[in-house]
């Protein structure tokens, strides 16, 4: 499943990259998450520099050409219905970074000293 996931994202970005137009934008398929049965996919979108919401809506509304186009180029049992969502694994690594930051400046201890 692992293959077929890693094909999906290649083949899913590389079509989303040549159809459409982003005006400024990023967009990333981060990840794709295909079900045992092939039937169903979760793709998972990052967008730097525009709305999100927006990318992903616009996707979901064009899944069906999306889907068509994918299936020409990959040649499985079924084709996956796809459903685009937005990836926040980006947002949520800069937090915990943020957090690192701000725990590096808070005041520690003094080091023990050692008895010889």
């Amino acid at each position: 499943m692992n293959r077929v996931n890693e094909l999906m994202r290649r083949e899913v970005s590389a079509v989303i990259q040549c159809d459409f137009e982003w005006k400024g934008s990023l967009v990333t398929v981060t990840e794709v998450d295909i079900t045992q049965d092939l039937k169903e996919g979760k793709v998972f979108i990052s967008v730097l520099a525009g709305n999100a919401k927006e990318v992903v809506g616009r996707l979901n509304k064009n899944h069906g050409v999306i889907q068509k186009t994918v299936a020409k180029r990959v040649v499985l049992k079924n084709t996956p219905v796809l459903n685009f969502r937005v990836d926040k694994s980006a947002a949520r690594g800069v937090d915990v970074v943020n957090l690192l930051d701000e725990v590096e400046k808070l005041p520690t201890a003094p080091p023990a000293e050692e008895d010889e």
